[in-house]
């Protein structure tokens, strides 16, 4: 499935639900689905500057493809963590690189989100890019 058709599945997913009370309970049901990450990759590299709680993403590049683990110390930034690594994780960086963020304006997130949290997912965005570039330049 390409990143386009998982936004797609998100775009599709938050329309069914009626109110951003449902919209809540889903981003923190997929939270609570992220497996997370060890505390020994807890580390300050991987920190997300810009957030309100503490969030973790790393990466690991194997077989052309980046897989993204994360974890948050935040309930709803986890879920919105979690739905980041469901999209973007296995695919290669020159998708990734290639790829928007529009979804997220279509579904409404930054609208519900306050600005420091809003704040915080743009870093969120950035830093799977930045990952994306990295590894590109690496290979």
């Amino acid at each position: 499935m390409t990143i386009k058709e998982k936004q797609q599945d998100i775009i599709d997913e938050f329309a069914f639900l009626d109110d951003w009370e449902q919209k809540y309970e889903y981003i923190i049901d997929l939270g609570k689905e992220l497996k997370g990450l060890p505390e020994d990759r807890k580390t300050d590299d991987n920190l997300i500057k810009g957030c309100q709680s503490k969030v973790w993403i790393d990466a690991e590049f194997k077989e052309g493809k980046l897989f993204f683990d994360a974890d948050s110390d935040g309930i709803l930034p986890k879920g919105i963590v979690s739905l980041l690594v469901s999209i973007y994780s296995g695919h290669s960086t020159q998708e990734i690189l290639d790829s928007d963020f529009e979804f997220i304006g279509e579904i409404g997130l930054q609208e519900f989100l306050s600005p420091s949290r809003a704040n915080g997912l743009m870093a969120m965005t950035k830093q799977i890019k930045f990952y994306a570039v990295a590894y590109q330049l690496k290979s």
